[in-house]
């Protein structure tokens, strides 16, 4: 069986809303990305309206 180089750590990568990073490989050498979305707007807290 062939000896498999390291492979290179990739930067994370940053978008408005998203933020992605490298995971680590699998036991099949699979690498995947952790995306994380920051939500656009911030919700306000609800309140009632005053009586007339």
């Amino acid at each position: 069986m062939e000896e498999q180089k390291p492979l290179p750590k990739v930067p994370d990568g940053h978008a408005r809303f998203v933020t992605t990073r490298q995971l680590p490989p699998t036991e099949k050498g699979f690498v995947g990305f952790e995306t994380i979305w920051e939500p656009p707007h911030k919700e306000a807290e609800y309140e009632t309206p005053k009586a007339p």
